[in-house]
């Protein structure tokens, strides 16, 4: 007997805890195919439950290989009608008056799986007649999964729409991972006319992508920002004090499944004077939360800040030192930084302690200028890798 059946199919998506299955028609030999997962989370196996319970007895005790036992249950993808595709690899058992075939393989959604019991199989290799049990074939599929909505940028970094002339990098967001090797051809830069500008980003050959592929960081041509490198001296600034600019992102750039996004995405900014200054922790203004309360530590900066790095290079210590884990907020353009704690605060002095490779946009570091101004002296220079600033919790009252 064939059964083949869109209902079938649909048991299997909606009811495989519960099992799906495929039974001889013979009240006298109720012999049955049923498609079932042991627990939610485990892998579809088949059982052919309804045989003799003295066969299988004698069944269980009889050593089989794998082609004996695949002559009397076997599962294979359904081919074309009269071929005989291999039988599917994966171990057998007799199981609670039922015998069950686990796959080695977990099923792959969208084909369509054979299986087939053969009595007369099983009677030689239990060494009695398999009773009035019939041969049974069914074929059943496990329906395509939803496709995945395209992804979308969903941020881009700075914030702001006021940028300065030596801005160095976006950071790209995106729902989902994007495909690699395609940036620098779906990413351009207008200027107030709506003419491309050429060539204002470093393409690197390895682009640089977070290891989820959903944060792509785009560079400006340090030759273009930097004065008195050729690159600036020939095409000028990237970036040019007073004109308007919008990045655009094509909606024709494929995400990691081979989709377009989902729209086009545009970020419009005006440029401001060039940023040579270095950020200053001095400048920043602290506000404490209380001790025993899980309220954020907000830290205010004077300015704009990297946003990847706010992520990373930022670390709150307890009063002996030790890090404290919490989570990272970042808003307001980028100028305001908060940490909320996973348990509560300690009372006492604590301390951030803050990389001095902390950038700003215009990659100004604590430590060092991104350029030196040979007109102007370094004003400060910090060798020290880390800046460590105190704050106290007060105890709540």
């Amino acid at each position: 007997m064939t059964v083949r059946s869109p209902l079938l199919c649909l048991c299997i998506a909606v009811c495989c805890p519960l099992g799906a299955h495929v039974r001889a028609a013979s009240d006298e030999t109720p012999v049955e195919i049923a498609f079932r997962r042991p627990e939610p989370s485990a892998n579809l196996r088949i059982e052919l439950t309804g045989l003799d319970r003295a066969v299988l007895e004698r069944l269980s005790r009889v050593e089989l290989d794998r082609d004996g036992w695949a002559q009397i249950l076997s599962v294979s993808v359904a081919g074309e009608a009269g071929t005989a595709p291999p039988a599917m690899l994966g171990d057998y058992q007799v199981e609670d008056g039922a015998i069950v075939f686990e796959p080695r393989f977990p099923l792959k959604a969208g084909l369509t799986y054979r299986a087939v019991f053969d009595p007369a199989a099983l009677g030689r290799a239990a060494g009695t007649p398999a009773g009035n049990a019939r041969s049974v074939t069914a074929e059943f599929a496990l329906p395509r999964p939803k496709p995945p909505e395209p992804a979308s940028v969903t941020a881009v970094y700075p914030t702001r729409d006021t940028l300065p002339e030596n801005q160095l990098k976006f950071y790209l967001h995106f729902s989902a991972p994007m495909s690699r090797g395609e940036a620098y051809e779906r990413i351009r830069l207008l200027d107030d006319k709506g003419q491309q500008v050429e060539q204002p980003f470093l393409e690197l050959g390895e682009e640089l992508w977070d290891p989820f592929g959903r944060r792509f960081t785009l560079f400006f041509d340090p030759g273009r920002i930097k004065r008195g490198l050729k690159p600036r001296e020939l095409f000028g600034p990237a970036l040019e004090e007073g004109g308007a600019y919008t990045l655009v992102v094509e909606r024709d750039w494929p995400d990691a499944e081979g989709n377009p996004l989902r729209q086009p995405f545009t970020k419009r900014f005006k440029v401001i004077a060039p940023d040579d200054t270095q950020p200053d922790p001095s400048r920043w203004k602290f506000a404490a939360p209380a001790a025993g309360s899980r309220d954020p530590l907000t830290v205010t900066f004077d300015e704009p800040l990297d946003h990847g790095m706010l992520q990373r290079v930022l670390v709150v210590s307890d009063p002996a030192g030790r890090p404290v884990a919490g989570r990272i907020e970042v808003d307001r353009e980028e100028t305001r930084w908060r940490f909320r704690p996973d348990g509560d605060w300690p009372s006492g002095r604590l301390h951030l302690i803050v990389e001095t490779t902390l950038e700003d946009l215009a990659g100004n570091s604590i430590g060092r200028p991104f350029e030196v101004d040979v007109v102007r002296p370094i004003e400060r220079r910090i060798e020290r890798e880390t800046v460590s600033m105190p704050f106290d919790v007060p105890p709540r009252r």
